[in-house]
């Protein structure tokens, strides 16, 4: 599979506008691309499906292992001619307190994959040689491969960061004049998704694959994706990660414009375990599916559509039976929030006995997490990597019975989520490809549980 990753020395560098670009100009040009972003991102990959027509994917070393990246990376990129990998942050910069672990240039070196550096030149000139020469020392074994120079505010500043690439051996494969066209919309917790922002964002999309087809040399990138080894590792199967459970309950997925914090391996493990997965809009659709014996809540933005979120009473008030007769129900993040009494002052399903509310504070980071009881997802004494990343707040941050704990900052211990009957919330994401167990779990909570939601006719 040919294959590279896009790079910047930091945030803010470009890294999306490349990256997003690069994958819908390759497949205007004709070229079958998989798309995958570093880290544990929701916003980014909804793009790069806009770019792909493919489900955009994570490579998360800290969520899922570092064994299982490349056989990941594997599945996701069947019957592509190539993959572009945008990564996160700058390349070096991984997980806190670790040397780099889930890092794009840890990433890079799992996938034997070139990477792509781009560079904010606003503001530089020969000192860009010196950046690169760091960049470029500091782990010899991430290879810098070319190098796409953004913001350049003229000709002559075109010429002069040539020169600075020359200079230390670096290919320009692309230079992105200064364009606020190329901005895509933004808020709190980074971009608005592209589910949100819906047919302009495929016009954003398509403005920035003009702009990369233009300044980019795509045969160029071709040819650096082309060099590289062949990768001898085991495609990832969802088959073969989970136990099929008779019965095929039916799963009602909650999605749309409000729920788009989700993994495609999480429908791909459900299905493979024997699920019968069904997507719900909440925003849209008034009542669950017949027959729904469980219900998935991913995150995503509720706290930007609470008011609308509130008006589908029908809908809440199926999802609030569908909890209280004892059917299971599995949520994270913006599905807690949803879950709650009231989002910002409106009135949310009730089925959790706290309000939401926005704050001014981040909350964001991994968590190594243990299950301290038995619930429709976990053991007692399973263990998780999760991340956290949400400004909202909880009245009650954790029930009588927490979803998780984990050590603090401090090392002191920290309770949170709430398993309320058959019910699992919490802030925190998780990756369902790292604890397949946990998914043919919750199936098999759904196919033995007698509750099956029967809309009103």
């Amino acid at each position: 599979m040919n294959r590279l990753v896009v790079a910047a020395p930091a945030s803010g560098s470009g890294k999306t506008t490349v990256a997003t670009g690069l994958m819908a100009a390759l497949r205007r040009a004709g070229d079958k691309v998989a798309p995958f972003k570093v880290g544990p991102d929701y916003i980014d990959p909804g793009y790069h499906s806009v770019a792909t027509g493919r489900p955009g994917r994570n490579l998360d070393p800290v969520m899922v292992g570092e064994h299982r990246v490349a056989s990941l990376f594997a599945h996701g990129a069947r019957g592509c001619d190539l993959a572009v990998v945008e990564g996160v942050m700058g390349l070096f910069d991984g997980r806190v307190d670790t040397e780099g672990i889930g890092s794009t240039a840890h990433v890079a070196k799992l996938l034997s994959a070139p990477v792509l550096f781009v560079v904010d030149a606003r503001g530089q000139s020969r000192s860009l040689a010196a950046l690169l020469h760091g960049f470029r020392g500091y782990d010899p074994t991430v290879r810098l491969g070319g190098v796409v120079l953004n913001q350049v505010g003229s000709a002559r500043h075109e010429h002069v960061l040539r020169g600075a690439c020359a200079e230390v051996g670096l290919e320009v494969l692309g230079v992105l004049p200064r364009d606020a066209k190329f901005a895509l919309p933004s808020r709190h917790l980074g971009l608005v998704t592209a589910a949100e922002h819906g047919p302009a964002a495929t016009a954003a999309v398509d403005a920035i694959a003009d702009a990369v087809a233009k300044h980019v040399d795509l045969d160029a990138v071709r040819r650096l994706a082309a060099e590289v080894p062949a990768m001898a590792v085991p495609t990832w199967d969802p088959h073969a990660e989970v136990d099929v459970v008779p019965g095929s309950p039916r799963i009602a997925v909650a999605g749309g414009a409000a729920f788009t914090f989700g993994y495609a391996e999480q429908v791909e493990l459900l299905t493979a375990a024997g699920a019968d997965v069904v997507v719900v809009d909440p925003l849209r659709d008034e009542t669950l599916p017949d027959g729904t014996a469980g219900l998935v809540l991913p995150g995503g933005f509720p706290e930007q559509h609470a008011a609308e979120l509130s008006a589908n009473e029908k809908l809440r008030a199926a999802v609030t039976a569908l909890a209280r007769a004892g059917a299971p129900v599995h949520a994270e993040c913006g599905g807690l929030l949803y879950l709650a009494k009231s989002l910002d002052g409106v009135p949310m399903c009730g089925v959790i006995d706290a309000d939401g509310a926005m704050t001014s504070r981040l909350t964001l980071g991994y968590r190594d997490a243990v299950a301290p009881r038995d619930s429709v997802l976990a053991r007692a004494g399973s263990r998780i990597t999760g991340h956290e990343f949400h400004r909202t707040a909880l009245s009650v941050p954790h029930g009588a019975r927490p979803a998780w704990q984990w050590r603090g900052h401090d090392l002191r211990p920290v309770a949170e989520g709430f398993v309320v009957g058959r019910v699992h919330a919490s802030y925190l994401h998780t990756h369902p490809a790292s604890s397949p167990e946990a998914v043919t779990r919750f199936v098999r909570a759904c196919a033995t549980e007698s509750v099956r939601f029967e809309a009103t006719r």
